[in-house]
């Protein structure tokens, strides 16, 4: 089945032949339902015909002096009204007025005078099957006067009549519904088939080769549902193009910090002998300076060696020990880089007795992150705050700010790296960095608000649950 289906010409196996199909199939159907009531009007057009040609041939026979005419007279208008007999019926008084040389054998009986609309439509079909019986039809005086008028019919006249109509119909039908399903299938293959092959054909190219920008379909401009399907493919393939860039930049530029990776970590290397020799100067000075610059060079050290971890999508695995919050955000001003005119104040609101368990130096890191891209916010001086509380058996941190605000181009991709950042030249890494930290503790980082009166984030950490 499938390969007669192959075997058939590409427009038979298309949307635009099976639309021809339904609509001459439909058409068809409308088609049948106005036979059945035409055939029924008809037929009694034809009956009705039938009585007024016989009254007129009655008018006739009245216009003689005795009411008689010669027999071939009387033949010729029974054959011109299409009847064998004709009966007038007035105060209860029959009057044969015509009839054949032998009065015929009636096999059904009509009376047009109060025939319903199913039973014209039952009685016309039962025409078409049978179609050769002799008919008694009784209808009413064209003039409407009182009385009735029977004529004898045969049923084959009748029968040769519909079946020439039917002929006709039939035929006026096929006409229409090749008319209407050529018309359909043209405006259906300019409306919908082509700009369909079109959006088939630029995902196939693009498929095949997405960095190409022939590839992608044009931007439509149409008002419809077609153009609507055709603009949002045009932007999804934009981005899907820039986002495959972007990773081809970004592993271009893996490879080249791994370059590197080696001769920074011997220079860093370096560094941390000459400060440990730092560490055996008396000068106060340089006792109360030099621990905090080992621990610096040691964080250096250990950042340098999981440059590529992030790309790699590998982060250590955290490695939880219970701390005091309070201690590790009272060590954070020391690295963050305040500057030195106090311009920027930090304020530490975390109990002294909420206790976390997490991976301390991931923890800094995250910290870190969010304190730079804060001071960064605020060149003009500010405040950076910290609070804490006990969620159950979790710690809710909030880490504010009262600078400016998030950008809104910056909150639609806060935590992408390479997109969320709120500065032209930074990259986004520190908060995207911050949250897959988190969410490999089991927490998260949120941004509750931002505004004119500065940016508060949600940190989730897990407590200590001894």
């Amino acid at each position: 089945m499938q390969e007669r289906k192959r075997n058939l010409p590409r427009w038979l196996r298309g949307l635009s032949a099976r639309l021809l199909v339904l609509t001459m199939f439909f058409v068809m159907i409308s088609e049948v339902l106005i036979y059945v009531p035409s055939i029924a009007r008809f037929r009694l057009m034809f009956l009705e015909n039938r009585i007024a040609d016989a009254h007129l041939a009655s008018l006739a026979l009245k216009a003689t002096p005795d009411n008689v005419v010669s027999r071939p007279l009387e033949m010729e208008l029974l054959a011109n009204a299409m009847v064998r007999g004709i009966v007038l019926k007035r105060q209860e008084a029959r009057v044969m007025m015509l009839m054949d040389d032998m009065p015929p054998r009636v096999d059904t009986t009509y009376d047009l005078r109060a025939a319903g609309a199913l039973q014209l439509i039952a009685d016309a079909f039962a025409t078409l099957v049978q179609g050769d019986r002799t008919l008694r039809v009784v209808g009413r005086f064209p003039d409407q006067s009182e009385g009735s008028l029977e004529v004898i019919v045969d049923e084959t006249q009748l029968y040769a009549a519909m079946i020439d109509y039917s002929t006709n119909i039939m035929k006026l039908s096929l006409i229409i519904s090749l008319l209407t399903a050529s018309l359909v299938y043209l405006s259906l293959q300019l409306l919908m088939v082509l700009p369909m092959r079109r959006i088939t054909a630029s995902l196939v190219a693009f498929r095949k080769a997405p960095e190409n920008a022939n590839s992608m379909i044009a931007k439509s401009t149409r008002g419809d549902e077609i153009g609507k399907a055709e603009r949002e493919l045009h932007h999804m393939q934009d981005g899907l193009r820039a986002a495959l860039t972007q990773k081809a930049h970004l592993a271009a530029l893996g490879v080249a910090v791994s370059k590197i990776n080696h001769d920074l970590r011997n220079i860093l290397a370096t560094a941390q002998l000459v400060s440990d020799r730092l560490g055996d100067v008396q000068d106060p000075t340089v006792r109360q300076v030099a621990p905090r610059l080992m621990q610096s060079i040691d964080r250096a050290i250990e950042l340098c060696s999981q440059t590529l971890s992030f790309g790699r999508a590998d982060e250590a695995a955290p490695n939880p020990v219970a701390f005091a919050l309070c201690d590790l955000v009272d060590d954070l001003p020391a690295f963050a880089g305040l500057p030195s005119d106090g311009s920027i104040t930090w304020r530490n609101d975390v109990p002294a007795e909420i206790i976390v368990k997490a991976d301390r130096e991931q923890i800094f890191r995250v910290l870190m992150n969010l304190a730079r891209n804060a001071i960064q916010a605020m060149p003009q001086g500010g405040e950076i705050s910290l609070a804490a509380r006990c969620d159950g058996t979790a710690v809710v941190v909030e880490f504010g700010d009262n600078g400016p605000g998030l950008p809104d181009k910056a909150r639609q991709h806060l935590f992408e790296p390479f997109t969320g950042s709120a500065r032209a030249e930074g990259t986004g890494l520190g908060l995207a960095i911050a949250k897959e930290l988190l969410v490999a503790h089991g927490g998260d980082l949120t941004l509750l608000r931002s505004g004119p009166g500065g940016t508060v984030f949600r940190i989730d950490l897990p407590g200590d649950r001894r």
